[in-house]
């Protein structure tokens, strides 16, 4: 799945919610993910890994819906001029 089809799923499912919730709400979910997924990084199972991993990236490509970037363009830099 391209970047641009998971935002897409993302708005489709949570759009309209994330949006009234507002970037401020969804940064700190952000957070709260990344920090869940370190912890299950650490002690966690594959499984539990897994699904943290999903959170992240569901709640970074809501981000990226309300502020209207794409994924996508956001890390072809890595493709086109990787940062050393």
């Amino acid at each position: 799945m391209e970047l641009d089809a998971v935002q897409e799923v993302v708005e489709q499912l949570y759009g309209r919610a994330d949006r009234e919730r507002g970037i401020p709400s969804t940064v700190a979910w952000l957070c709260e993910e990344l920090g869940e997924l370190a912890q299950a990084v650490r002690k966690g199972t594959r499984e539990e890994q897994l699904h943290e991993l999903g959170d992240v990236l569901a709640w970074l490509a809501s981000l990226a819906n309300q502020i209207g970037l794409s994924l996508d363009d956001a890390f072809r830099r890595y493709v086109d001029d990787p940062p050393v």
